[in-house]
């Protein structure tokens, strides 16, 4: 079995694509905890994906937040839900404008794994109306009686996809917490890394850009305006609901999802009231009287180089791809 297969363009009936995705059968359920197997099979991939699309656009169109939970989790089904619960109070009758999407020639990279959670990429054109684009999905789940969920998005030109490794069968190699030793950083300290970069600017792991050094110049231009002052938080998220899952990459270093918390601050001076969005509003509890803070997920994409390659020539961890969400604001 090959772990990158080209299909033709997703058409599937929710029906068909509901079909077998929770009693898996083979070695990946009797045995998927504890020997390393295929995360999935290309067919069972080719079906989650399809169910992905019906069930997203569906929610989307309907601003639905629980049915886009059937399908995400994770960062992206935190920014999804509420994106959704923000939308369906501003405009319960759903969205009539809606364009739904769909895959064109995906292709997936699939590894073999122990223990859980499992985890498979699917890289995939994506057509909405005349709109093409590109998507890398990262689906996952915790179990064998659970369904695969979403819990990345990166969104990239064509060109700009790693070029994952493959060993002699096909398989993709799977990087989670605590497994790649020969990476500049491990997956899981990356969102400590970061965080700890935005907040004081010290470390040198990750290259220069508008993720990272960027941010820092833009807080600071910003952080101090005569009529309010912003203070900014950063936390690494939980490494058990938010895990960092990569896959190695042929260069020797690896693509890693992770995800962090961002908390903004605004206070505004005497006489001034903080501005709450119309989309803001649904997710805002008390009120904006004189400061607002909110609290957003941050997903990334990062090319993380190998040990060897940031000693010999100086490579550094860059941001492929971030995207962030508000899920809650505070007014006082």
């Amino acid at each position: 079995m090959r772990a990158r297969v080209r299909v033709a363009a997703v058409a599937v009936t929710l029906a068909t694509a509901l079909t077998g995705l929770t009693g898996l059968t083979g070695c990946v359920t009797v045995h998927g905890a504890t020997a390393v197997v295929p995360a999935i099979t290309e067919a069972e991939a080719e079906r989650v994906l399809a169910r992905y699309a019906e069930v997203a656009n569906e929610a989307h169109a309907t601003y639905d937040p629980d049915l886009v939970g059937q399908v995400s989790e994770g960062a992206l089904g935190a920014i999804e839900q509420a994106s959704l619960t923000a939308h369906r109070a501003v405009a319960p009758e759903g969205d009539a404008d809606h364009t739904p999407f769909t895959f064109t020639d995906p292709r997936f990279h699939i590894p073999r794994q122990a223990a859980w959670p499992k985890f498979f990429l699917a890289d995939t054109g994506v057509r909405a109306g005349d709109t093409e684009s590109h998507w890398l999905l990262m689906f996952t789940r915790d179990a064998v009686d659970e369904d695969w969920r979403a819990a990345y998005r990166a969104t990239l030109a064509p060109e700009d996809v790693p070029r994952f490794t493959e060993d002699a069968d096909g398989y993709a190699r799977a990087l989670r917490r605590g497994e790649a030793e020969e990476l500049l950083l491990d997956p899981g300290e990356l969102g400590e890394a970061y965080t700890d970069f935005l907040q004081d600017g010290e470390g040198d792991a990750f290259a220069e850009g508008d993720a990272t050094t960027g941010r820092r110049e833009t807080r600071a231009k910003s952080a101090g305006k005569a009529t309010e002052r912003h203070q900014w938080s950063d936390t690494p998220a939980d490494p058990e609901r938010y895990p960092a899952m990569g896959l190695a990459t042929e260069d020797g270093g690896a693509a890693v999802f992770f995800t962090v918390h961002q908390h903004t601050r605004k206070t505004m001076a005497e006489g001034y009231t903080p501005q709450v969005p119309r989309l803001m509003e649904p997710l805002l509890e008390g009120e904006a009287r004189q400061s607002l803070t909110t609290a957003y997920v941050y997903q990334q994409l990062v090319s993380v180089p190998s040990r060897a390659a940031a000693e010999d020539d100086g490579e550094r961890i860059v941001f492929v791809d971030q995207a962030s969400g508000l899920v809650s604001a505070e007014g006082e």
